[in-house]
C-alpha cells in the first residue's frame, strides 16, 4: 500500500540526501466564525417592525442606528406624509411593490421592487414616499449616522433601479463594497450593506473588510443558521471582531447584512435627526425649520 510521507520522514530523507529540508507549511486553520451576541424580534407597530432604534441597539451598531422592516398593502400603509431629517442618511430597499417618491432636492419618481432610495440628509431635507400601483409593498429602511464632516453638508439623494444594484455571488451590494464590486452609492464611511439570497442547504461565508468590527443580519424570508438558528423577522448582532460570518440556509432564505467600522461619535438625538454634538443638532434642526417654512409658504404643509 502506498502512503504519503510524514513530515518527519520528509525531513530525514532531505538530510540523508545532503539537502536543507524545506518543511511543507502546515495549512492555516480557518478562523473561528463570529458568534451571535444579541438577537431581537423588534417591536411591531401595525405593518412595520422596528428592529433597531438610536436609543437602543443603535448605540451598539452605530453607524447603523435605525432599521425598520415593513410589509403592507396600500390600505394598511401608514400615512407618514412629507417629513424631515438631518445628520443621517437613509437607505430604503424595496423587496416588492413600488413607491412614488419626492424630496426637497427636487427629485421625484417611482421606485420599483429591487430598487434603492438613498437620502443623505446632511444639514436638512424633507422627503415623502407613498405606495404606488396598488400592490403589496415590503422592504427595509436603514438610517446611517453621518461622520462629523458630513452631518451638516447640503443634502443629496440617489435613486437606483434594480438593474443598477451590483451583485457578487449571492449578495447584492446596496452600499459599500463586497468582493470585486462596489455600489454606485458612495458610503459616507467604511461600511457595507448587502441583500443576500441563499437556496435551501446553501452555505456562504461573509468576510468583512478590514476594520469592520460591527456586524448584524436581519432575516426577512425563510431561516438561516449563523452561529444559531434565525427565522424571518429576527435580527442578530454579532460579537465585535473582524472574523467572517458563516451562513447556512435551512430553507430558501433572504436577509440583509451590515458591517462597518464603528462610528466614533456620540449619538445626539432629535425627533428626526441624529448628530454628533448638541451644536451640530441645533444647526441641523435650524436647516429643517427653514425648509419647513418654505414648504408651508408653498402650501405643501398644514
Amino acid at each position: 500500500m502506498n502512503t504519503l510521507p510524514t513530515r518527519r520522514a520528509f525531513v530525514l530523507a532531505s538530510v540523508a540526501a545532503g539537502c536543507s529540508p524545506t518543511v511543507p507549511a502546515a495549512p492555516e486553520p480557518d478562523p473561528a466564525p463570529r458568534k451571535i451576541a444579541h438577537r431581537t424580534s423588534g417591536h411591531r407597530g401595525g405593518p412595520v417592525i422596528r428592529l433597531v432604534s438610536p436609543g437602543d441597539l443603535g448605540e451598539l451598531l452605530k453607524p447603523f442606528v435605525f432599521l425598520d422592516y415593513f410589509d403592507m398593502s396600500p390600505a394598511t400603509a401608514p400615512k407618514f406624509g412629507i417629513h424631515p431629517h438631518s445628520g443621517i442618511a437613509t437607505l430604503t430597499f424595496l423587496l416588492q411593490g413600488s413607491v412614488s417618491y419626492e424630496d426637497t432636492t427636487g427629485k421625484q419618481g417611482v421606485l420599483e421592487a429591487g430598487g434603492i432610495e438613498w437620502m443623505r440628509a446632511g444639514g436638512g431635507v424633507w422627503h415623502d414616499g407613498k405606495a404606488s400601483g396598488g400592490g403589496r409593498m415590503s422592504g427595509f429602511q436603514l438610517w446611517v449616522a453621518l461622520p462629523a464632516d458630513q452631518e451638516n453638508t447640503p443634502p443629496e439623494s440617489t435613486y437606483l433601479a434594480s438593474h443598477q444594484v451590483p451583485q457578487e455571488g449571492p449578495a447584492r451590494v446596496l452600499l459599500g463594497s463586497y468582493g470585486s464590486v462596489t455600489s454606485l452609492i458612495p458610503a459616507p464611511s467604511s461600511m457595507s450593506y448587502l441583500a443576500v439570497r441563499l437556496e435551501a442547504g446553501e452555505r456562504w461565508r461573509y468576510v468583512p473588510p478590514a476594520g469592520h468590527t460591527v456586524g448584524w443580519v436581519a432575516v426577512h424570508e425563510g431561516a438561516v443558521d449563523a452561529g444559531g438558528a434565525l427565522r424571518a423577522g429576527e435580527l442578530a448582532v454579532f460579537d465585535a471582531s473582524e472574523a467572517g460570518i458563516d451562513f447556512e440556509a435551512r430553507v430558501d432564505a433572504g436577509f440583509v447584512l451590515g458591517s462597518a467600522a464603528r462610528h466614533p461619535h456620540d449619538l445626539v438625538l432629535g425627533r428626526y435627526s441624529v448628530h454628533t454634538s448638541p451644536a451640530a443638532l441645533r444647526l441641523g434642526e435650524a436647516g429643517i425649520r427653514r425648509i419647513g417654512e418654505r414648504l408651508r409658504a408653498e402650501g405643501r404643509l398644514g
